[in-house]
């Protein structure tokens, strides 16, 4: 049995602390030596959606535009579920399917990825960012691959044939027994069969974050007119912001229905997954090997370096409990629902001891004949805003966030910016139209 120690994990900040935030002041009293050619926007919520947006607006906008972009989150950057994602990314369903427009869905994902780990060249971090960001212990990106064990007959058919089918996107491998136990030695494979995905990654969500939100710091500190800040305070109703910015972009995750405008609605599904957060004891000799993959199993366990890992994650839909605290009770049950999942396939767990838990409220989209697509889309309509091209939504990434994150940030972005809803694509549009 996992021993269990009551240790919340801290998770560091790897670039500087932020200088104070500077006030804000109503658009009218700010000098703008090119009014039209000024551009404010309000993104609220500092997820992976939220710092999508900023980033793709600060790229997409035209040179010659003052670009001010102010960020809102009351907790702070990756405070919500965001911040407690397991960070496994890869573009297939849970039958190895390609999911909805996943070869750029993933192909955008790793392009912000590597802007966060400072490999673009419009936005390469300074040199002390970039040693702190490729630091063991700061480490953002584990490019381990990962290893789905089949559980059942019917699931290791669907693997072997999908993995036939494989677009090659990310490459799919069908491997048995012999082949997994040298990429993890202590696994086990009930149908002595697996698939494993080499080029799929998992991250540390909120190190991703916090080095995102630098690199649109050092974008704009580098770029004529453009400016963007964040304010951890909330934004409580669409009306504080009345006649401030250009364009408001709504990126709250569940808490899009503590908006008095949008509550109830958005066809959106609340579910709070629990995650546990497991290391080796000093003591124990024993690591994770440094090369071996994260594991997709019924329960997931994404590997964090040689002693750390992330377990998870349940799926609680009645709840409606937004806070990442959780209480003994609750880290007790979800222990108690992941542990004999994952040990199954993973039986040293019994070596790992629990050092904390973490949680969050997921915002799951409709399903639709594509599966669990995201919704996009300006809500003037909804919110009944006069003007047009005012607020717009990024809601419902659902269990899938990362991967989805970068491509609907910039969807959105250029749909903001060019004042145009139909540059996205219908498929994530037409909840509007059905409501």
């Amino acid at each position: 049995m996992i021993a269990m120690i009551q240790v919340a994990p801290q998770i560091a900040n790897f670039y500087p602390t932020r200088k104070a935030e500077p006030s804000r002041t109503p658009l009218l009293t700010r000098a703008c030596s090119s009014l039209s050619r000024s551009h404010r926007y309000a993104v609220l919520g500092a997820g992976f959606a939220g710092l999508s947006v900023a980033w793709h607006l600060l790229e997409h906008s035209a040179k010659e535009s003052h670009v001010h972009i102010d960020i809102f989150d009351e907790i702070g950057i990756g405070g919500g579920a965001s911040g407690v994602a397991g960070g496994l990314i890869h573009p297939y369903s849970p039958k190895a399917k390609l999911l909805w427009r996943g070869a750029e869905c993933w192909n955008e994902c790793l392009k912000l990825l590597g802007i966060a780990e400072g490999h673009d060249g419009a936005c390469t971090l300074d040199q002390d960012a970039y040693n702190l960001a490729h630091n063991p212990e700061k480490q953002i990106v584990w490019k381990r691959g990962i290893l789905r064990p089949a559980t059942t007959t019917k699931n290791a058919d669907i693997l072997k044939e999908n993995a036939r089918n494989c677009s090659g996107v990310c490459t799919i491998k069908v491997i048995d027994k012999d082949a997994a136990q040298k990429l993890i030695p202590e696994i086990c494979l009930p149908l002595d069969s697996a698939i494993f995905m080499p080029s799929a990654v998992n991250i540390h969500p909120k190190r991703y974050l916090q080095a995102l939100f630098l690199a649109c710091q050092k974008f704009a500190s580098r770029s004529e007119g453009r400016e963007i800040h964040l304010f951890k305070e909330p934004i409580n109703s669409l009306l504080e912001l009345a006649g401030e910015y250009t364009s408001v972009i709504i990126c709250l995750g569940a808490k899009v229905d503590m908006l008095p405008e949008l509550s109830g609605k958005l066809p959106l599904r609340m579910c709070r997954g629990v995650v546990a957060h497991l290391q080796l004891p000093d003591n124990t000799r024993s690591e994770y090997g440094p090369n071996s993959p994260s594991i997709l199993s019924n329960a997931w366990l994404a590997i964090q370096g040689s002693r750390s890992m992330v377990m998870g994650a349940t799926w609680d839909w009645k709840s409606r409990n937004y806070s990442s605290t959780v209480s003994a009770e609750e880290a007790l049950m979800a222990l108690d629902e992941l542990l004999p999942k994952a040990s199954t396939v993973y039986p040293c767990l019994s070596n790992w001891r629990f050092v904390g838990a973490s949680g969050g409220l997921r915002a799951m989209p409709p399903l639709t004949a594509l599966g669990s697509v995201p919704l996009l889309g300006c809500v003037d309509d909804i919110v009944r805003e006069q003007s047009r091209h005012k607020y717009w939504l990024v809601g419902g990434l659902g269990s899938r966030g990362l991967l989805y994150h970068a491509m609907m940030g910039k969807l959105t972005a250029q749909a903001v910016i060019s004042r145009n809803e139909d540059v996205i694509p219908f498929e994530l549009t037409s909840w509007m139209k059905t409501k």
